[in-house]
């Protein structure tokens, strides 16, 4: 899977989580995902817990939190009204 192909997975949703960035429009966070494994919780962890996950969907967030810190544009932010 390309880096482009990853990242699409990632969507921001004014109406999810006041536009935070989450995995294929479901009500999941990266931020969380991203959290659960900086805690030390392990991929295989993360996709027992949230079995509509997939590896792809966890490499992304990894993807696009490099992405992000690295200074790179990966989304526009979404008003909050």
């Amino acid at each position: 899977m390309t880096n482009a192909e990853l990242l699409s997975r990632i969507t921001v949703r004014a109406d999810v989580f006041g536009g935070k960035p989450i995995i294929r429009d479901m009500r999941i966070a990266v931020e969380h995902v991203l959290a659960m494994l900086a805690a030390g919780d392990t991929a295989e962890t993360i996709l027992t817990e949230y079995p509509d996950l997939t590896s792809e969907d966890i490499r992304a967030c990894l993807l696009f939190a490099h992405r992000v810190l690295a200074g790179e544009h990966v989304y526009d932010r979404v008003p909050v009204r």
